[in-house]
């Protein structure tokens, strides 16, 4: 997967293009990139998406609270800004706990900087990120209908 350079997930909206940054963090990118050729990601909500922060998703029970069966990843922390576009890993408290929950910031968010796993940046389609359904949850969130890897 190291060679893989974008990822598209479409949205109801329409397609949203990531520039992934396996020069950031490596394993997070390749753990993202399976995932998305799984099909793990395809139909799971994003539930919660916070206006001028961040819309979340990843877990496809939609609580928040589970992942994939997969191990809990190390953290790849760089000096990459979270900044409007900006995808990066959610996680518990545990720094060691990214798993396959991401989010993208709808604004600058430095105060994440340092502390979360940036492994991408929306290239294209960020208004169909803005146009997911409010929420934590959403009453009626946006799903993934999937993700796909190019190269």
């Amino acid at each position: 997967m190291a060679d893989a350079k974008t990822l598209v997930m479409t949205l109801d909206e329409g397609d949203v293009y990531i520039r992934l940054r396996p020069d950031l963090a490596p394993n997070h990118v390749e753990r993202i990139a399976s995932l998305a050729e799984d099909g793990f990601y395809d139909g799971v909500p994003f539930h919660r998406v916070i206006p001028g922060f961040m819309a979340q998703g990843g877990d496809p029970t939609g609580t928040g609270m589970h992942g994939s069966d997969k191990p809990n990843l190390k953290a790849e922390f760089s000096d990459a800004l979270h900044k409007r576009g900006t995808c990066s890993m959610a996680r518990t408290q545990d720094p060691n706990s990214a798993n396959s929950q991401f989010f993208i910031c709808f604004e600058e968010a430095d105060f994440l900087d340092g502390q979360y796993t940036v492994w991408g940046e929306v290239t294209e389609g960020m208004e169909h990120v803005d146009a997911l359904p409010k929420g934590e949850p959403p009453a009626n969130p946006g799903k993934i209908k999937s993700m796909k890897v190019t190269r």
